[in-house]
């Protein structure tokens, strides 16, 4: 038994090996069968190109226009004509309320007695907003008139002695120096009165300043405080009252030093705030005296007309126009070409058999703004450019052209 297994382990064995000896040939002979296919192609192409060049020699010899014809470049162009030619710097920026009021008392901080005003209300200016403790000034208030009072009823009592001290003196009755210790009496205690008016309107002011007041007409954007808390005005985590006055809105932007030269104030500006769809054309109306060290740019702002879609630090995209040309040649950035010499384009030349060439025309550029570019020399009114087909060109290639 055990022998009858050996055998029929040892056979198993050898038709698995011929199974494999068996596909590996059909594999080659597949590889085989393609190359063979890629020959045969190659070949046919071969045989091909002979004929076509064959056939175009004999054409060459029937027909003298057809090797000339062969070599004409297909190209598109487009007359050059001047127009107004402006050139903007592309920023971004945001807008601004002109008037924006972060509330702070006018006294030292203290503990907010009475709230007036809520977030999102609309104030007027002057109207009160809350009230701080004012206990302590109250007391000193009152301390101070009844000071005054005092001095009011000493100085009556003294202006009474001197007047008395007079009328004897008038009788010869008494001694100078009694007439002008009353009359010194009386100068020291109006003095004193005096100073002692000064220091209760003083103390009058003081209790004002626990009345906290809005500086301008606006909505309350940020109300931050409540009753009991201190009211400082502007915390580590912001303003505690903002008044936001939209009715006068600007935009601010931040322009490169580089650009300090280019523009001025009145220059024109283009704004556009995506979020909303809305367009403005404005001037500048401000410009900063200084460069920000961290952002090496200086701070340009523009008047915008109020609108109740445009809110404070909304994200606006910002175009000033830096330089302006009437009248200019203006043509395609794209056509312009670079050699060891000059920028140069191709333009149409009429030979004088009436066939057209491409010509290499130098031209001296200006500015560059998005796809178009000022010539400062070298084209003229009418002149052909070709702006399709130029990158396949040469000088003097015989072209034809469609408009």
């Amino acid at each position: 038994m055990k022998k009858i297994t050996q055998i029929s382990i040892t056979a198993l064995a050898m038709f698995i090996m011929a199974s494999c000896g068996n596909s590996k040939k059909e594999g080659t002979a597949l590889i085989n069968d393609k190359k063979a296919a890629i020959e045969k192609l190659k070949a046919q192409n071969t045989k091909n190109e002979e004929e076509i060049k064959k056939l175009q020699a004999e054409l060459e010899k029937l027909d003298s226009n057809a090797a000339e014809n062969s070599n004409i470049k297909l190209v598109a162009t487009a007359s050059v004509t001047t127009q107004d030619f402006k050139h903007y710097i592309d920023l971004q920026g945001h807008v601004d309320a002109q008037n924006i009021s972060y509330i702070s008392p006018r006294g030292m901080p203290g503990q907010v007695k009475a709230l007036y005003v809520q977030q999102g209300q609309y104030v007027k200016k002057g109207q009160l907003l809350l009230k701080l403790d004012d206990a302590i000034m109250q007391q000193q208030v009152t301390a101070a008139r009844k000071q005054t009072d005092v001095l009011k009823t000493q100085l009556a009592f003294a202006k009474n002695v001197y007047q008395r001290q007079k009328n004897l003196w008038d009788q010869n009755i008494g001694t100078e120096l009694q007439l002008i210790s009353a009359k010194n009496n009386v100068e020291s205690l109006e003095n004193q009165l005096q100073g002692a008016n000064e220091q209760t309107k003083i103390a009058v002011e003081q209790l004002k300043t626990a009345n906290v007041y809005s500086d301008v007409n606006g909505v309350a954007d940020v109300v931050a405080i409540r009753v009991g808390e201190t009211f400082q005005g502007m915390t580590a985590s912001g303003p505690q009252i903002k008044i936001v006055n939209t009715s006068n809105l600007k935009v601010v932007t931040n322009v490169p030093e580089n650009y300090l030269t280019r523009i001025s104030i009145g220059s024109t500006i283009e704004i556009s705030i995506p979020d909303v769809n809305k367009k403005f054309t404005s001037t500048v109306s401000l410009i900063s005296q200084s460069i920000d060290a961290t952002m090496r740019g200086f701070i340009a702002e523009a008047k915008i007309p109020s609108d109740p879609a445009l809110k404070p630090n909304q994200s606006a995209v910002v175009r000033i126009q830096d330089y302006a040309a009437n009248n200019a040649i203006v043509i395609p950035v794209n056509t312009i070409q670079n050699d060891e010499n000059a920028k140069y384009v191709f333009i149409l030349s009429k030979l004088s058999n009436g066939k057209s060439v491409a010509k290499k025309q130098p031209v001296v550029i200006g500015e560059v703004y998005g796809n178009s570019v000022e010539i400062k020399a070298g084209l003229k009114n009418g002149d052909q450019l070709i702006t399709d087909g130029y990158q396949d060109v040469y000088d003097g290639q015989l072209i034809s052209s469609q408009n």
